[in-house]
């Protein structure tokens, strides 16, 4: 139909754009290998990602792995880190069966291994996506996507949030205002797989019985930690004013709902 249309374009101009990076991350890469005449030279360039956007989430491509997979097939030698995502587990389960069955290398990490990669040398990129985005550049997105960027932030590694425009929020600037989702604590406290030795999905306890547990659903990364929004019009700066450049109509929109 004509939005599954409209969102697989979308997604595959942010891959486009997106790809444009990565390969010119690569491309920088390899000449500061050959520059130090060849040593240690980089074997592939190394994304970070948090949940799964792809195309499970999205129509045909997705937004955070839409720049994977079209810097892959152009030939770009990638690997990527796949967050777990902790408590449902969305990129042990989902990115990894995506990436894996496109043939992009890949491992899966425990969540709180980002930052020590990081500051290990082993991430160049993180790419996220979200599930809204303020008119100012804030983002929101599964929960332990702050902790990334500023992991990120703090190691000089550039965080990029891709998103199709149909995921900013036009009358909201700060993202502080956005309403965090708080889900049931069985989230947390069980686990859920497949058991090897029958084929059979089974739950399990990981705390004990008694002990209460928080799971909120989603975390707000502040512009600031941003390093740009890719979007089906290309490389937008995290602000209010660069957003509205971009979509000089729904941002106008938007300031007529505030006057009303």
């Amino acid at each position: 139909g004509k939005f599954t249309d409209e969102d697989a374009e979308f997604c595959r101009r942010i891959g486009t754009a997106g790809a444009d990076i990565l390969q010119c991350i690569w491309e920088r890469k390899r000449q500061a290998s050959s520059s130090n005449g060849g040593a240690g030279e980089p074997q592939r360039i190394n994304v970070l990602t948090h949940c799964n956007a792809g195309w499970l989430a999205f129509a045909d491509w997705g937004s955070a792995l839409s720049p994977v997979y079209e810097a892959f097939d152009r030939g770009v030698p990638i690997h990527v880190w796949v967050d777990e995502t902790r408590p449902r587990n969305q990129g042990a389960s989902l990115t990894a069966w995506e990436l894996a069955g496109h043939g992009v290398p890949h491992t899966v990490i425990a969540d709180n291994s980002g930052g020590h990669l990081m500051r290990s040398g082993l991430v160049d990129v993180c790419i996220t996506g979200a599930d809204r985005v303020t008119r100012g550049g804030d983002a929101c997105n599964k929960i332990g996507t702050y902790l990334k960027a500023l992991a990120a932030f703090d190691n000089h590694v550039p965080f990029y949030v891709a998103l199709p425009s149909s995921t900013i929020d036009w009358q909201m600037e700060d993202g502080a205002d956005i309403p965090i989702e708080q889900r049931a604590a069985e989230e947390v406290r069980y686990a859920e797989g497949l058991c090897e030795e029958d084929g059979k999905r089974r739950k399990v306890l990981l705390t004990p019985r008694r002990s209460p547990a928080g799971n909120w659903a989603f975390d707000v990364t502040p512009r600031r930690l941003v390093t740009g929004l890719l979007t089906e019009r290309g490389l937008v700066a995290p602000s209010t004013e660069a957003l509205a450049i971009a979509f000089p109509q729904e941002a106008a929109a938007g300031r007529a709902a505030d006057r009303a």
